[in-house]
């Protein structure tokens, strides 16, 4: 790594609006600039919940006026659903039924829609254990299919995968990762053609690609067991890597400040110069180690759940812990958060929200749907949207 002096940079997140866009939100960090509901409820007045025709451990994305979601369903989760629902009562615009093309094999504890789809406000990008991408219009109108496994058999794993895509520089980010043959490519979003591929460290990896963004650059994140590399989304050319190892569950996570919080040691910040070309090691502090949930930040703070359900809150900067508080679980999914409140269900269905502009945060409200939920909520200008293997709801005042 070279050494270098770091100026003060000019980062930037896409503006939110009314859309939710891809796995922890249009930021990839679990923050919003909408506000969670005063009092979350099923019979709030815009509240509604409908039937799913299948499995999914995906989040909901938002779009628009529309809620987008995927679920795979038959004895052998062998039929990939897409579906979009109208966000303000909960029916069904559309459904789009595929076929997988390559193995189906998952623990019991997961299924073949495990990742989240990822929008650009144009179209959407699933991807599925099967190792299937579909790009559909928001009408739901096919733009193209890639069966990945055609060509590489054995990008499969025994447990299945759950890898989330990300949209940059007009290129779908596809990581399919494991102990095989093992592979992260670089889709082009208008055709499905392959503008790079790029072998991956060989081991079972469930992390999503994140991007990174300062002065309208963006870049893409690649996170493995041997730490993350940077790479540019149109070529794959790699810019840089952190080769002190990483989780292969929880992702990391881009911060308004331009440092980069990695699972790795517990947690591991880096701060990027301006042009994301080089990095400094700031801090790690083995005390912040996540579970498999993957951390949020806003406002300078990061948000991290650990395996014993212990929400930590510290400093971005430093690393310093500011407080903790014991949360009831276990808890899967990762939590989202705004400028007051955090949110996250545990996997028996407890919803939990802390408030966090407090000398002494607390959890404020908890709402029980009374099924399992291993995703993380999504959020609409004015209710939360989570989703079971049976349900999807929206939960507003």
């Amino acid at each position: 790594m070279k050494k270098i002096v770091l100026s003060i940079p000019f980062f930037f997140f896409i503006s939110v609006h009314a859309d939710w866009l891809s796995f922890r939100g249009s930021n990839g960090n679990g923050s919003s600039d909408f506000k969670i509901p005063d009092t979350i409820s099923l019979n709030g007045v815009k509240s509604w919940s409908t039937d799913l025709p299948g499995r999914g451990l995906s989040s909901p994305v938002v779009v628009k006026d529309s809620i987008f979601l995927t679920a795979s369903s038959g004895s052998s989760q062998k039929v990939l659903h897409i579906l979009a629902f109208n966000s303000e009562n909960g029916r069904l615009k559309w459904e789009r039924k595929f076929k997988a093309t390559g193995r189906t094999v998952c623990h019991d504890k997961t299924c073949v829609a495990a990742s989240t789809l990822a929008s650009d406000g144009q179209v959407l990008i699933a991807q599925f254990s099967s190792n299937d991408v579909i790009c559909l219009d928001l009408s739901g109108n096919l733009k193209w299919v890639r069966g990945l496994a055609f060509d590489h058999p054995n990008i499969a794993n025994g447990l299945g995968m759950s890898s989330s895509p990300v949209i940059a520089a007009g290129t779908a980010i596809i990581q399919v990762e494991n102990d095989a043959d093992s592979f992260s490519f670089g889709l082009d979003l208008g055709l499905g053609t392959t503008k790079w591929k790029k072998e991956r460290p060989r081991g079972a990896n469930w992390t999503s690609p994140i991007t990174l963004r300062s002065k309208g650059r963006e870049l893409v994140a690649l996170q493995s067991k041997q730490g993350l590399i940077a790479l540019e989304p149109e070529t794959g050319q790699r810019l840089w890597s952190f080769e002190d190892g990483a989780s292969t569950i929880p992702s990391s996570a881009w911060t308004e400040q331009g440092i980069l919080l990695i699972p790795s040691n517990g947690m591991t910040a880096l701060k990027l110069d301006s042009n994301m070309e080089d990095f400094q090691q700031i801090w790690a502090d083995n005390k912040l180690k996540p579970g498999t949930g993957s951390p949020c930040s806003r406002d300078g703070k990061l948000y991290v759940i650990n395996s014993a359900n212990v929400l930590t809150c510290a400093s971005v900067k430093t690393g310093e812990i500011k407080w903790r508080l014991r949360l009831q679980g276990p808890i899967s999914g990762s939590p989202i958060l705004t400028e007051e409140k955090l949110v996250v269900f545990s996997e028996s269905g407890l919803g939990q929200v802390v408030k966090l502009d407090t000398e002494e945060p607390k959890v404020i409200q908890t709402i029980d749907l009374e099924d399992t939920i291993l995703c993380t909520p999504a959020m609409t200008k004015d209710a939360l949207v989570v989703r079971s293997d049976q349900k999807l709801w929206k939960l507003s005042n």
